[in-house]
């Protein structure tokens, strides 16, 4: 398989983990992964193939070769070959895939793995949020004038007064596990005899710890608050599902609802 791009420079990056972008994002996943099944077996044994349709990954997918050779000639010889009217560009992708850490190591070392992928995507969850709050006060300041009048001269308009609403349909509530990034972890399953000293010594390795909340009266759960975002992810990173006394459940680690 020929293309009329020159070869390109490999990239280093998860060595037998090809990411290739530029796809078209109105075919069917189905349809797209067979597609590429197809076109990518002749180059070695295919461990994986990883499509979604979610709006982030639309127009990228990941074949994992059971080699690095294969990989590396797959992308040296697919390298702008045109599928459903446009040219794939290929690359070694930058982490490995669940795929080859199940392959190459045991279930501890997967489960880790699941657990750093996750906690890379919050710290990019958490920059995007503080850039579009950064993006929200600097046009709140832009359309405001220093005395309270909007730019146009408008009067500004009152804002409602009054209670707001309890009803439970007007605000659906988000699953802990999709709570966005924040400096405050909540912990729950806790064992018994958990104590603030037990969790501070725990939770106080992480960068920015600042301290450990108890609840009165209520066993099992208890809060842990950083300086900032990145040390509570940190935490929850390499905490969630601990277990902290044997023969007892693994640990339940969230943020709190703001």
């Amino acid at each position: 398989m020929t293309s009329a791009s020159p070869p390109p420079t490999l990239q280093t990056g998860a060595p037998n983990n090809t990411w290739i972008r530029n796809l078209e994002e109105s075919i069917a996943i189905p349809l797209l992964k067979t597609t590429l099944q197809s076109i990518f077996a002749q180059y070695g044994t295919i461990i994986d193939i990883v499509a979604k349709k979610n709006l982030r990954a639309k127009g990228q997918a990941f074949i994992v070769f059971d080699t690095t050779e294969a990989a590396e000639k797959a992308i040296r010889e697919v390298q702008g070959f045109s599928l459903f009217e446009k040219p794939m560009v290929l690359q070694f992708a930058r982490s490995k895939s669940d795929a080859t850490v199940k392959l190459t190591g045991n279930d501890e070392e997967l489960e880790a793995h699941k657990r750093r992928r996750v906690a890379e995507k919050e710290r990019k969850q958490a920059q995007e949020l503080e850039v579009q709050k950064s993006l929200k006060r600097a046009a709140a300041a832009v359309s405001v004038t220093s005395a309270g009048t909007p730019i146009d001269g408008r009067p500004a308009k009152k804002a409602a007064t009054g209670l707001k609403s309890t009803n439970a349909a007007a605000a659906p509530s988000i699953p802990d596990e999709y709570l966005p990034p924040n400096k405050v972890l909540f912990l729950q399953k806790l064992p018994t005899d958990t104590n603030q000293e037990m969790l501070s010594g725990l939770f106080g390795r992480f960068d920015g710890f600042k301290e450990v909340r108890m609840v009165p009266g209520r066993k099992g759960i208890a809060f842990v608050e950083y300086e900032h975002q990145e040390g509570a992810i940190s935490a929850k990173e390499a905490m969630a599902g601990a277990v902290l006394v044997t023969g007892t459940d693994p640990i339940k680690v969230t943020y709190q609802r703001q």
